[in-house]
């Protein structure tokens, strides 16, 4: 008998989510059916999704993905002990048919954090990888943007920008994420909360504009960074988080005649386009990353509000960071901490 706890929407977010808007349920899952194709799968850890949960019922289990281990199998494809990554939700155990459960590279490091799958080696990396080589099809010695610069895709964009040869400008939210963005490798980083004019840091940032921008943030934002862009300038629209918790009607749109006149090619994405051998391939680049493996410096974490700590390193020469905290009963508040900017790095939760 095998008892799952899931957290739930309770009600729908109005603005910023809140405690009351979760519930958090205990439920008895049935056994595996002789000759089926089921698994009992145990959450290790955790991913949060926040610009789905509008497609959302209330009492419908909270979206996410989890790096997990089969603990009982019927399908010989996943054997007990299986590490995969799975769409399964805020919830301790699920069963699955296994098919949209996606085992971690055969070549994975017994060093490597198995966390890095829903991270660095995992979806937002996949994000940072095809949005900037795909969608931007950046070349060596341009100029990149990335916004939410510290956070799981932003950082990982940054780092291959520069691995590219480019000239990269990052901002973020926080004085220690801009130190952590200069630190590695970022030409230049800036708080775009104490700027007195977002316009005038990026032009100061990078006066003769930007050939590609990857925009995390949407919002006014980037409607100040449409107005830098140079002629053909490329962008990969990856989110808005700026606007995900807004109650108020919606910023107004950029500037059509800036657009037309400089040519730009803007494009929406999401990373689950890319599947078969182009996303393993992308997997296993991000995995390898070009170079010896460095030994990780110490880095601060910063303040959280429950019980957490960071892991870092390196992949080659791609750095990744983990705010991790731990615990499912704080899935909720983990979730509300990064859509307020608190993590640096990718969110994980650790069941």
């Amino acid at each position: 008998m095998v008892h799952a706890k899931s957290w739930t929407l309770k009600k729908h977010f109005v603005g910023y989510p809140t405690n009351s808007d979760f519930e958090l349920k205990t439920v008895e899952l049935p056994p595996l059916k002789d000759g089926g194709k089921c698994s009992y799968i145990l959450s290790m850890v955790l991913l949060c999704f926040r610009i789905m949960a509008k497609n959302l019922k209330e009492g419908d289990m909270m979206m996410g993905e989890q790096v997990a281990r089969v603990v009982e199998s019927k399908n010989a494809a996943f054997p007990p002990g299986t590490i995969v990554v799975a769409p399964s939700g805020w919830t301790t155990h699920s069963i699955s048919n296994g098919e949209k459960l996606e085992k971690v590279l055969a070549e994975w490091p017994d060093t490597l954090p198995l966390s890095l799958a829903l991270g660095t080696v995992g979806m937002p990396g996949l994000t940072a990888y095809f949005g900037l080589l795909d969608i931007c099809g950046v070349k060596g010695g341009e100029t990149v943007l990335v916004s939410a610069a510290a956070g799981a895709v932003g950082s990982v964009v940054g780092q291959i920008a520069k691995l590219k040869g480019c000239k990269v400008v990052g901002t973020a939210g926080s004085d220690e994420k801009v130190a952590w963005l200069k630190k590695h490798g970022f030409d230049v980083a800036f708080n775009y909360k104490t700027v007195k004019s977002l316009e005038e840091a990026l032009k100061v940032a990078a006066p003769e504009g930007y050939d590609c921008y990857f925009d995390n943030v949407g919002g006014e934002f980037s409607n100040a960074v449409i107005t830098q862009m140079k002629k053909f300038g490329r962008i990969a629209i990856c989110g808005a988080i700026s606007v995900y918790n807004r109650t108020g009607p919606l910023p107004p749109g950029p500037s059509p005649e800036s657009i037309i006149i400089k040519e730009l090619h803007l494009q929406g994405f999401v990373v689950y386009r890319w599947q078969g051998e182009v996303r393993q391939k992308a997997l296993r680049d991000l995995l390898k990353g070009p170079g010896a493996t460095v030994t990780p410096d110490a880095l601060p974490c910063g303040g959280f509000r429950f019980h957490f700590h960071c892991e870092y390193g390196f992949i080659g020469k791609i750095q990744y960071h983990e705010h991790i905290t731990e615990g499912f009963e704080n899935m909720p508040a983990a979730f509300m901490g990064l859509l307020k900017g608190e993590n640096l790095g990718k969110a994980i939760v650790k069941a």
